[in-house]
């Protein structure tokens, strides 16, 4: 599958685009789209700037990575575009975690991924979202707000970003 246009919003939205570097909630280097690293693997450093062009550029290619991310982690799954791109924001705001340590470090290891794995239907996805609203050890309302939205887009197919 291929992201949608309902999570490309779903995901600037969130993200909003910032053309020099700034630091996140856990002081990691980030720009553009909230991207900590560059198409050459490179990470954000301080005093980077880009251009919009640039960085819609990269968080295309970003994107792509993820989505590829995705339909990996969910082979053999049906879903809909809407669970797909819930679940593409999802591991663009946390990771994919794809290095099968068993220690839940983005979607590859959370149970938001066994669930959906399991049944995509089940309506305990929208709990397994909500429990990632944490960073540097705080609940963040910012991302409280993100993983409603990823959780109503996911099970009703609407974009709602709970201002």
């Amino acid at each position: 599958m291929e992201l949608g246009d309902k999570g490309v919003k779903l995901i600037k939205h969130f993200e909003k685009c910032h053309l020099t570097a700034y630091q996140d909630s856990k002081g990691v280097w980030t720009i553009g789209w909230g991207n900590t690293f560059y198409e050459d693997d490179k990470p954000v450093k301080k005093g980077d700037i880009i251009t919009q062009v640039n960085a819609d550029k990269l968080f295309a290619a970003i994107t792509k990575g993820f989505v590829a991310d995705v339909n990996k982690l969910t082979k053999g799954v049906v879903l809909k575009q809407q669970q797909f791109d819930s679940l593409v924001s999802f591991a663009y705001n946390v990771g994919s975690d794809l290095n099968n340590n068993g220690v839940a470090e983005g979607l590859g290891d959370s149970t938001l991924l066994k669930v959906v794995k399991l049944n995509p239907k089940d309506p305990t996805v929208v709990s397994e979202f909500l429990k990632w609203n944490v960073s540097g050890g705080k609940v963040l309302d910012g991302l409280t707000r993100r993983r409603k939205a990823e959780a109503y887009l996911y099970m009703a197919g609407e974009l709602e970003f709970f201002e």
